[in-house]
């Protein structure tokens, strides 16, 4: 693989997972015991405010408990050292990444400690509880919810993702099924435009097939060793 100039990196929920965080398909498909259309979906979102509101409260509650990994470290290490343009896109909702150290990062299905108007639009950020009906504090109107991208929205900032794609000469993919989209299919859009493409991952992606390389095991183990080996 020859040496890049224009990193882009995808992580889900494989990185975040050896910190204690849950990943979003559990035992039976369940996410913390919840099937996933009652708890993020616009329609579970109308059904049941109090109960989806309550998830994601436990869910923000629950960052306290848990710290970066080393797979956050070396890729904030990364960021930090790496002279040309590097994109950090995550599809994790906790405040790891931030934590750790990285800032050319982007969070394209929202954060936890974030919370979206749904009458203006203006994501503010937010710690604590977030009770349905609670007040914009921009437009006043009493409509803040999550600021997690539901199945049937389009995620944060794809136009900004597809010209890092564009541009990239090494897309890489830690920690994810390969089974959700946009983001599932960032590694041909990469591809498409010449980069080399590196799969860090516990075991194959449902997209394994369309990467020119596979690396299987931990990303606390996999991905210091290819920063170590990206910096030398």
């Amino acid at each position: 693989m020859a040496k890049p100039t224009n990193i882009v990196i995808l992580t889900g929920a494989g990185v975040s997972a050896e910190s204690g965080i849950a990943t979003f398909r559990g035992p039976g498909g369940l996410w913390e015991g919840h099937r996933v259309e009652d708890v993020c979906t616009p329609e579970a979102l109308a059904r049941d405010p109090v109960l989806v509101h309550r998830f994601y409260d436990a869910r923000r509650a629950a960052l306290a408990d848990v710290a970066p990994n080393a797979a956050h470290v070396a890729l904030a290490r990364l960021d930090a050292a790496w002279p040309g343009e590097l994109l950090i896109v995550t599809q994790n909702v906790d405040d790891l990444h931030e934590r750790a150290g990285a800032s050319r990062l982007l969070h394209m299905h929202g954060e936890l400690q974030s919370a979206l108007c749904a009458a203006c639009g203006v994501r503010t950020e937010w710690s604590g509880d977030l009770p349905p009906e609670e007040v914009c504090p921009n437009c006043d109107v009493p409509a803040l919810r999550p600021d997690i991208v539901f199945f049937g929205e389009m995620p944060y900032e794809m136009e900004r993702i597809e010209q890092a794609l564009a541009h990239a000469d090494l897309f890489v993919s830690i920690g994810t099924s390969g089974a959700v989209y946009p983001a599932a299919g960032f590694v041909q859009g990469a591809g498409h435009h010449g980069a080399d493409t590196l799969e860090l991952n516990m075991e194959a992606s449902a997209g394994n097939a369309y990467f020119a390389e596979t690396r299987a095991g931990p990303a606390t183990m996999l991905v210091p060793a290819w920063v170590d080996e990206i910096l030398s």
